[in-house]
C-alpha cells in the first residue's frame, strides 16, 4: 500500500515538472541572452524611460515598482540609477528589471549582483524600426500581455497606413532631401536603418547620408563636416535632434563655421525635433513622423496627423 502511494506522489511530481515545462516560455534579449520564465513578471523596475512607456501602454502601472533616475512618467514611484547600491534595488523586491544594452555594458556588476539575488535581468531596446513589433511582442510576453501588445501594432500599422497614402499626394520631384543631425559637436549622423531615419523616411523625407557609417551596434554613424559640405547644395532641409544627447540650439548650426554654404542654412530651412519623439521605441513615433512632416512639407495638408 506504502509503495502504491509513493508511486502516486511521484506520479504527481512528475505531472508538475512536466506542466511547468510546458508553460515555461523563453525570450533572447537585445544583449542575445535568453531568459526562461513560465509566468507572468509582476514587480518590474524599468530603467529606460521607453520601457516605462510601453508597459503603461500595455495596461501595466501598479506592476511598475520603480524607474530610473530621469523618468518621472510615475513620480510616486522611487527613482533608482544604475549606479546605486544594488541592495537598494533589491529592497523592492522586483522579480524582473528591465534595463538595455549600455547599463549591462556600463555596469554588469549591477546585473551580476541582482540575477545571483534570482532577479531577472533583461535588455531590450530595438536600434530600427523593423525590430521595434518583436520589442513590443517581449514586453507582451514577459508581462503576460501579449493581446495588448498586438493591439499596439495593429494600432500602429493602421496609422502608419494612413501616413503612407498622405504622402502619395506628394510628388517625387517634391520630396525634400535631409541631413539628419545626432550630435553637433562630433557632425554625427544617424546609421541609415536607425529608427530615427525609419522616423525621417517615413514623414517623405530623402536621407542624403546613407551612406554614413554605423559606429559599432550604435543608432549613431559617423561622417564628419567635409562629407556634409560636400553635399551642402542637396540638402534641402536640416534637421538636428534636441535633447541631452544633443544639446544644440539653430544658432549653433547656423553659425558653424563652413555651414554658410549648405543650402538649407541660406534659405532658412534648419529645424530641431525633441530627440524623445525621434528616438525612443514607443507610439510616440507616430507623432515624431507627423512633426517631421509638418516640417518637410508645410505646404501639403497635414490630414490625418492630428490624431496620431
Amino acid at each position: 500500500m506504502q509503495t502504491k502511494h509513493l508511486s502516486t506522489i511521484i506520479s504527481c511530481i512528475i505531472l508538475l515538472l512536466l506542466s511547468s515545462h510546458v508553460l515555461a516560455t523563453s525570450l533572447t534579449d537585445s544583449d542575445k541572452r535568453t531568459v526562461v520564465f513560465s509566468k507572468p513578471f509582476k514587480r518590474i523596475i524599468s530603467l529606460y524611460p521607453a520601457h516605462t512607456t510601453n508597459l503603461m501602454e500595455l495596461g501595466l502601472n501598479r506592476e511598475i515598482i520603480a524607474c530610473g533616475l530621469n523618468d518621472n512618467q510615475l513620480p510616486d514611484r522611487p527613482k533608482i540609477h544604475f549606479s546605486d547600491d544594488p541592495e537598494r534595488l533589491l529592497a523592492l523586491k522586483p522579480d524582473l528589471v528591465l534595463i538595455r544594452p549600455m547599463i549591462l555594458r556600463g555596469y554588469p556588476n549591477l546585473v551580476r549582483i541582482l540575477e545571483k539575488n534570482n532577479v531577472r535581468v533583461v535588455s531590450l531596446q530595438p536600434t530600427t524600426g523593423a525590430e521595434l513589433f518583436d520589442y513590443w511582442k517581449g514586453l507582451g510576453r514577459l508581462t503576460g500581455r501579449e493581446k495588448e501588445a498586438a493591439a499596439m501594432i495593429t494600432t500602429f500599422n493602421k496609422r502608419m497606413t494612413a501616413i503612407r497614402t498622405s504622402l502619395q499626394g506628394i510628388p517625387q520631384d517634391k520630396r525634400k532631401r535631409v541631413y539628419f543631425e545626432a550630435i553637433h559637436r562630433q557632425m554625427k549622423t544617424f546609421a541609415p536603418n536607425s529608427i530615427a531615419m525609419f522616423v525621417l523616411e517615413s514623414a517623405g523625407g530623402i536621407n542624403v547620408a546613407a551612406d554614413a557609417e554605423q559606429v559599432r551596434e550604435t543608432n549613431i554613424a559617423a561622417y564628419g563636416k567635409e562629407r556634409i559640405l560636400a553635399k551642402a547644395d542637396r540638402i534641402d532641409l536640416y534637421l538636428a535632434q534636441s535633447g541631452r544627447m544633443n544639446p544644440v540650439s539653430v544658432d549653433d548650426i547656423v553659425k558653424e563655421p563652413g555651414f554658410a554654404a549648405i543650402k538649407a542654412i541660406r534659405e532658412n530651412q534648419v529645424f530641431l525635433v525633441d530627440e524623445n519623439m525621434v528616438s525612443r521605441p514607443t507610439m510616440g513615433l507616430l507623432n515624431g513622423i507627423a512633426f517631421v512632416r509638418s516640417l518637410l512639407y508645410p505646404d501639403y495638408g497635414q490630414e490625418g496627423f492630428a490624431r496620431l
